[in-house]
């Protein structure tokens, strides 16, 4: 952050070179649109999107020297010497002598089900992940949630609310033994409440937990980046370590790393890094059965090249310090409007609380769903929901409800200027003005598996059609 006529604002530290047309429909068009994709906005066409902040997964802005490698990419179906590059930037960065290559991040999950997964197993987390819990599961394991209770706390000044609760893992082994825990899996930058970073002394507590019940520890490094900037600046036991030093610390800690390169690195592929080789080759067979051979895992490898490039800028504060601080000016922006926000900023984007910022609509009518869909009418700004929609019934039907309602605002790395956040911001003060207009949601098409990607609602009211009335009544022939 720098401050600029005594207001702190984020600094780019970058210049722009390329760019790619936007276009901003109007109002009615984009009800259209939200309507046709059944108000999921997994499902809108980018074509009738202003801002993108779905997600910062694959859409994050390549450096110049990302954009060079990828000329120097060898194709080799075999002993690619582009494998080779990314295999010895890994071993740099990590420390870890072996690494399997997936074409994304749950690939890399599936084979890691496969492998460690048991029927019946327990597999505790800090908090899961949507495509991790339906792997884990789908294979008869349990994912119990072992969050420290304050990373529930929508609103706080705790700067590590992904922190594991080690004395209920440790409580977790006395009571169903280590044999019943197939592994244990911290997120860095735990997504679902609010890209939530834990700290390094956490993660060496819950290592040494681990070890001596001789628990495997998996760590999901995709949002790596982000979690690397706020030890550095939120925990005073590392502000005199280099982001490299704390990224072995970290790695040194855990058994196995596993990362979507679609965020880690800004390109399109994934990867697991393994300690132990007899791991390792109980991993290995699955990756040409399911990816690729064992040199390119199903990915392109000029994004192979961007991804080397992409690790060692990830050792560069100025570069990963981008996110957070975009994020946090929009945090920062909407709680000052007292618009419901999860605080502190985390990384990956700002996140809305729908619960109390639609705190009329109950929950089993997706208040986030509703949330995300009114943000796209009022704005062009497609979010995305994190909440109940993104949940998964149970054998028996039961549909479990969210612990947070929330609508993320994803901030794509050195993609969106700072007067585009602001517009953003405006739209939603505007929408939170009127809040009272937006209605609940239900299943118009609900399927079984991973319903939040591709299933679609219908409002339960004609709430849309209402909020675009009072949109022109407001804005008159503005966009």
């Amino acid at each position: 952050m720098t401050f600029y006529r005594g207001q702190q604002l984020p600094l780019e530290m970058h210049k722009v070179r390329i760019i790619q047309k936007l276009t901003l429909l109007p109002i009615e068009q984009r009800l259209e649109a939200i309507d046709q994709a059944g108000h999921n906005t997994f499902l809108l066409q980018n074509a009738d999107v202003f801002l993108d902040m779905l997600t910062d997964s694959g859409v994050n802005a390549m450096s110049q020297d990302q954009q060079a490698a990828m000329f120097q990419a060898d194709d080799a179906y075999a002993g690619s010497s582009t494998y080779t590059r990314l295999y010895n930037k890994l071993v740099e960065i990590f420390g870890m002598k072996y690494f399997l290559p997936a074409h994304q991040g749950r690939a890399a999950e599936n084979i890691l089900a496969q492998v460690l997964v048991r029927p019946g197993d327990w597999v505790p987390m800090n908090y899961h992940f949507t495509t991790t819990k339906q792997h884990i599961t789908a294979h008869g394991g349990k994912v119990i949630e072992l969050i420290k209770p304050e990373g529930l706390e929508v609103t706080s000044d705790n700067p590590f609310k992904g922190d594991l609760d080690v004395p209920r893992l440790r409580n977790l082994v006395a009571t169903y033994g280590a044999d019943s825990i197939s592994s244990v899996r911290v997120e860095a930058g735990t997504n679902l409440i609010g890209g939530q970073p834990f700290s390094l002394a956490n993660l060496l507590e819950v290592s040494k937990a681990c070890r001596e019940h001789g628990l495997i520890l998996v760590m999901d490094a995709s949002l790596l980046a982000d979690n690397l900037h706020f030890i550095k600046t939120r925990e005073a036991a590392c502000a005199d370590m280099s982001i490299r030093e704390i990224t072995r610390a970290m790695a040194d800690a855990v058994d196995v790393i596993y990362f979507s390169a679609r965020k880690l690195g800004f390109g399109r592929g994934g990867g697991i890094c393994i300690r132990d080789e007899a791991l390792y080759k109980r991993m290995r067979g699955f990756v040409p059965m399911f990816e690729g051979f064992l040199t390119y895992g199903g990915m392109s490898v000029r994004e192979m090249e961007a991804i080397t490039i992409g690790l060692e800028e990830t050792m560069d504060e100025d570069m990963i310090n981008q996110g957070p601080q975009f994020i946090e000016y929009m945090v920062n922006e909407l709680n000052r409007r007292e618009i419901p926000v999860i605080t502190p900023a985390g990384g990956l984007g700002a996140h809305l609380d729908a619960m109390r910022f639609l705190d009329h609509i109950p929950q089993p009518e997706y208040p986030a769903a509703a949330l995300a869909s009114a943000v796209f009418i009022a704005s062009g700004v497609r979010g995305m929901e994190r909440g109940t929609m993104s949940e998964a019934r149970d054998a028996e039907g039961v549909e479990p409800l969210a612990d947070m309602e929330l609508v993320r605002l994803a901030m794509p790395r050195r993609v969106f200027t700072l007067s585009q956040v602001n517009y953003a911001i405006d739209r939603i003060d505007w929408l939170y003005q009127n809040r009272r207009m937006i209605g609940g949601m239900r299943w118009a098409e609900e399927p079984e598996i991973l319903r939040f990607f591709y299933g679609r609602l219908e409002p339960v009211t004609d709430w849309p059609n209402e909020l675009v009335a009072r949109f022109r009544e407001d804005f008159g022939d503005s966009l």
